[in-house]
């Protein structure tokens, strides 16, 4: 799962919408300090993470790439399924996406300070939404990916990966309702 799903997820779940994107910046142990629900919202992040990773959906994905490739697929299929739910997302919330997008960005931006703490710099609300929106388009995805694959030691690799990714859309399609049915248990208290 990529940002769009990640913001989703906790969306539903009624936690903070940073920690779904804090989730990805803060390594190890969670800051003193951070208030309870932003930190369930973190650790739901972390959950979500291990269970798309076992997930058998996204096991069954993965095969789809060739050996070199699969080393990529986490990465690629994460993007993906954000396209798909992007694309699709009257199925999956009553609120537009450009609403949801402003809401979700500015609440990211709103907790500036724990994306700082992390050594990053905070996220602008206008670009954060912009990203979202970004990722119903083919367009969006092949930027975003090719950023990704901007920031890896060999890029080439995830370049190579992305290859007919177009096709893998249609069975992603089928696979996103059972995986997000899947991922949506209850948030851990921890607050």
């Amino acid at each position: 799962m990529n940002f769009l799903a990640h913001l989703w997820l906790s969306d539903r779940a009624q936690l903070p919408l940073a920690g779904a994107i804090l989730g990805d910046i803060l390594r190890g142990a969670l800051p003193a300090g951070l208030p309870g629900p932003l930190a369930a919202s973190v650790e739901l992040h972390r959950r979500v993470d291990a269970a798309t990773d076992r997930h058998p959906r996204v096991q069954a994905a993965r095969s789809h790439f060739q050996p070199g490739a699969r080393r990529y697929a986490g990465i690629l299929l994460d993007v993906l399924f954000d396209h798909v739910l992007a694309q699709d997302w009257p199925s999956y919330s009553g609120e537009s996406l450009p609403d949801f997008a402003d809401r979700a960005a500015r609440a990211v931006a709103g907790e500036g300070r724990w994306f700082e703490h992390a050594g990053q710099t905070a996220p602008r609300a206008d670009r954060f939404a912009a990203l979202l929106l970004s990722y119903r388009l083919p367009s969006g995805i092949e930027l975003a990916l090719r950023r990704t694959a901007g920031r890896l030691r060999r890029p080439q690799g995830m370049l190579d990966a992305m290859t007919g990714w177009r096709e893998l859309v249609p069975a992603l399609r089928g696979d996103l309702p059972v995986l997000l049915d899947d991922l949506r248990e209850p948030p851990p208290k921890v607050y």
